[in-house]
């Protein structure tokens, strides 16, 4: 590439957000490798304070904008369109499987077999009076996954704020930036702000030590699957190839831009997904599995408020369901820009149908399949699940369920490949909206893009070469993350409402509603009575 080419990128990069992002990372890294324990001490302690200081706020900002977002899509408001753009640039499919992929990412592997056992084994306090590992046990834990990876949980991922950062990009001109969902307090003079330096950096902070977390354990996961499945040695080299190769598919896809290389992969991950999902209702647990989506979905929507401010067990909050809240949280932001630039020619009603009901409706049936299928076959054959599970965690979890489905030589390795394809997926999305945080631009130079894949990468390789310690220990940072990201993502509650108001006025939408109103009530006013 020419000089002139690099100083183009150099003159689009944002540095100060570039540096506090890059510099806090590399920073995490470098003290890791000094003393891992150290990091896992005090990243321990940050998380203990956030759970324990931030739980309450947390569990109700997401119920707030989960009803904010409901109000507006239910509201006149749902018929603005978004983005300055009558017609969508994407296919409902294409649109809905970048949303549905790029939010559920690993957790579509990693925690749909493992999360809905482990409240299978334990009730959660909630369900009070269930004995555990019995079929009265079946409903409170899928239920309970539901919650974990629900409509208030999805409603972040800009369902309500994306319209708030599509209508300052599009409509005013605003860099497409975590900052910009502040436009509509602070304006203009947010693009030069160091305040919006610092914002940024912490939202992309945020996002990429959650996406670093699961390529980490992908490299763990993947390795201890090829080990049990093929006999290949489950050590660090074998973990680094696994790793290198996902990053090199990212690095491909993230050259091919958004609308070849993520929208394909998106794709390729849904019809991998419908597939399989199809072949184990028709030839696997069945029955079991429609049955227990149907009870359980019972069960969430009419324990929901209870299990969401449920508050009597701190410690088995901060373990389990604040422990998601709190990624959700520190993904909000950068999936929501990843949804504003997607949506264009949406009105605000899709976005938050596509963005906080279908996705978690979709993401709670592959956790029935998965998870559901493990519990059918934990209570079939005691321990044959919940003993690998205890034993070597979540990678062992999925082996132990895949290896009892039907074409048990077959689908282990399918969902070797899924995982690989998801947290793939993950990572290249997650990478342009990083770029899209640094730039500002919907088509970030493909240079940035790369930077953050290798970035993520080779802090991945080096965590997992510390040990264990250093991917649970950034794991966890990602919920103290969540901290300062949750304060910028309070004014969205008030701010959301008054921009989709704000568009209707332009759009005519609310002069218009009230004419109808006026004509319904006297539908020939010119007439003398």
């Amino acid at each position: 590439m020419s000089s002139h080419y690099w100083q183009q990128v150099k003159e689009r990069i944002d540095w100060p957000v570039l540096s506090i992002s890059g510099g806090l990372l590399t920073a995490f890294v470098l003290v890791a490798l000094i003393n891992v324990d150290a990091v896992a001490q005090f990243v321990s302690s940050g998380f203990n304070f956030s759970v324990n200081y931030f739980d309450v706020y947390w569990q109700l900002l997401l119920l707030a904008t989960f009803f904010v977002g409901v109000f507006l899509a239910v509201s006149k408001y749902g018929k603005v369109k978004l983005g300055k753009k009558n017609t969508p640039e994407m296919s409902m499919f294409k649109w809905t499987s970048i949303i549905i992929v790029s939010g559920l990412g690993a957790g579509g592997v990693f925690w749909a077999a493992a999360e809905p056992m482990y409240y299978f084994m334990e009730v959660p306090p909630m369900h009070s009076g269930i004995e555990a590992k019995t079929a009265d046990a079946i409903a409170p834990a899928l239920a309970q996954s539901y919650m974990s990876w629900g409509f208030t949980a999805w409603a972040l991922y800009g369902a309500v704020s994306a319209l708030i950062i599509m209508y300052a990009h599009y409509n005013k001109g605003m860099s497409l930036k975590p900052r910009t969902m502040l436009y509509p307090i602070f304006g203009d003079k947010l693009e030069t702000s160091k305040w919006g330096s610092v914002i940024d950096a912490f939202c992309i902070i945020a996002a990429a030590a959650g996406t670093i977390g699961p390529i980490g354990f992908l490299g763990l996961q993947v390795s201890y699957g090829l080990n049990a499945l093929y006999g290949i040695p489950d050590v660090f080299a074998t973990q680094m190839i696994v790793i290198g190769a996902l990053i090199a598919i990212v690095i491909i896809s993230a050259v091919t831009g958004i609308h070849k290389g993520i929208q394909r992969l998106s794709r390729l991950n849904v019809w991998t997904a419908i597939i399989v999902a199809g072949f184990l209702v028709v030839f696997g647990a069945g029955g079991f599995i429609i049955n227990s989506f149907v009870s359980s979905y019972g069960t969430y929507l009419t324990e929901f408020m209870n299990i969401h401010t449920h508050r009597q067990d701190q410690e088995w909050l901060g373990f389990w369901m604040l422990f998601f809240f709190g990624w959700f949280i520190g993904f909000g932001p950068l999936v929501a820009i990843l949804v504003a630039r997607i949506s264009r020619g949406r009105t605000i009603r899709q976005v938050f149908v596509a963005v906080s009901i279908l996705t978690a409706v979709t993401s709670n049936f592959w956790f029935t399949v998965v998870g559901g299928s493990g519990i059918h076959y934990e209570m079939e054959n005691p321990g044959s699940v919940s003993g690998p599970l205890n034993e070597a965690g979540l990678p062992a979890a999925m082996i132990a369920v895949t290896q009892q489905m039907p074409l048990a030589w077959l689908m282990p390795t399918v969902f070797l490949i899924m995982t690989i394809l998801f947290v793939v997926t993950t990572a290249d999305s997650m990478s342009y909206s990083m770029s899209m945080g640094v730039t500002g631009e919907e088509n970030p130079p493909k240079s940035v893009r790369v930077f953050w894949a290798l970035i993520m990468g080779i802090i991945a390789v080096i965590l997992i070469n510390i040990g264990e310690g250093g991917i649970d220990a950034l794991q966890s940072f990602v919920v103290i993350a969540a901290i300062p990201v949750s304060i910028i993502m309070l004014p969205v509650l008030w701010l959301a409402p008054r921009v989709a108001k704000q568009m209707a006025v332009e759009q005519g939408i609310e002069g218009l509603e009230e004419k109808k109103q006026s004509e319904q009530a006297d539908p020939d006013p010119g007439i003398t009575k």
